[in-house]
């Protein structure tokens, strides 16, 4: 697992205490992630076991935001990930930060469908580990960002690369910096070149992507959709 931050740091941010409902099947895991939040000022307000749960606790509460593993009881398959998007369809506005063991590219593409896509996050559980990362993507979601997870990105572009086909080598990796959730200037940072020069690039893959103009943070969202849907 890389060593360095992997999130924005020009990605918008929420500073303010954040109330916190989570949903964990792992006692253990749900118990360090409870501490783990309350150490860096956010409330806990409902820390949850079952998908069921989960929405019964949204429904009273009213979060700021959500974390909820995908795979949940009774049937630990996608649960927890459909009780999200369900969440997302009933309350669109509702920021939601999914935690998977593994990649599901399935799953990344579903979430990130739900909405308009702002607001959401898909990370890996080893993610946890590096907390003031953790910590920084819950920030990012609650302030309407889009996460997701740098081995989600990796391998998803190692295995489907007919989307970019008409996309030149530097056009593939300003969308994987993109798909990470960076901003222009984070990305004209990691590819030493010009915020303006980045601007270009993305306006080169929308086109190639046959995507439509939007304002700029939905588009950056529609370019990553595009890809994870093909």
């Amino acid at each position: 697992m890389r060593a360095d931050t992997d999130v924005d740091t020009d990605a918008p941010t929420d500073e303010r205490a954040l109330r916190v409902v989570l949903a964990e099947d792992s006692v253990l895991l749900r118990d360090g992630l409870t501490t783990l939040l309350t150490r860096f000022g956010h409330q806990v307000v409902a820390a949850v076991g079952d998908a069921s749960a989960l929405l019964a606790a949204v429904a009273e509460h009213e979060p700021d935001v959500v974390v909820t593993d995908v795979r949940m009881p009774p049937g630990f398959q996608d649960e927890g990930l459909h009780a999200a998007v369900r969440l997302r369809a009933e309350r669109p506005g509702l920021p939601v930060l999914v935690l998977s063991q593994y990649v599901q590219r399935a799953y990344a593409a579903e979430l990130l469908d739900s909405g308009d896509g702002s607001g959401v996050g898909y990370l890996l559980k080893d993610r946890v580990g590096q907390v003031e990362e953790f910590v920084d993507a819950l920030r990012a979601v609650a302030a309407g960002g889009t996460v997701v997870d740098p081995e989600v990105v990796r391998q998803l572009l190692r295995r489907r690369r007919d989307p970019l086909a008409r996309l030149t080598p530097r056009e593939r990796e300003v969308l994987a910096l993109v798909a990470e959730g960076k901003s222009n200037g984070a990305i004209a940072r990691a590819l030493v070149v010009s915020e303006a020069a980045v601007g270009k690039h993305i306006g080169g893959i929308l086109t190639k992507l046959d995507l439509p103009p939007a304002d700029d943070t939905h588009r950056r969202v529609l370019a990553v959709l595009a890809y994870l849907r093909s």
